[in-house]
């Protein structure tokens, strides 16, 4: 069988000390997560991030820079992920119909993120965080 990684996007967006999270429906439960989703035909990294930002919270955000590429395995259906993380800032809310499966967007600090780390789709949510919080950004320019 051959080897075929799920190319997705995530952005870790904060406003005032809060990260911007969806609650969806994942694996038979409901769990929290960046905005997040799969890369499309024809788009860059980073129109990806915009949009499954965008459709999944009703956000419109300002990439700032990459946090950090990752490769992750899901235990629940063993899929390989290689995931860019960006940076981003909100700009404004434009609308709250939300994709299929997104129950809700809300905003959480770190500490409540840890809370409800077992709540978490995967431990790459709480990373992120922790790199963003660490000052790590990457200028945009990284992919080309």
């Amino acid at each position: 069988m051959e080897f075929e990684p799920h190319v997705t996007v995530a952005t870790v967006v904060e406003k005032d000390g809060r990260y911007l999270l969806v609650e969806e429906h994942a694996s038979g439960r409901l769990v929290y997560n960046q905005p997040a989703g799969h890369l499309e035909a024809g788009e860059s990294l980073q129109q990806a991030a915009l949009r499954e930002t965008l459709e999944e919270t009703g956000w419109k955000i300002e990439l700032l820079g990459v946090i950090g590429i990752s490769v992750y395995r899901s235990a629940d259906s063993g899929a390989t992920y290689l995931r860019t993380t960006f940076s981003a800032t909100a700009v404004e809310q434009v609308h709250t119909s939300l994709d299929t499966g997104i129950v809700r967007a809300l905003w959480m600090n770190h500490e409540e993120m840890l809370a409800s780390s077992g709540k978490m789709r995967s431990p790459l949510v709480i990373t992120s965080v922790e790199k963003h919080l660490a000052g790590t950004c990457h200028p945009l320019d990284l992919i080309y």
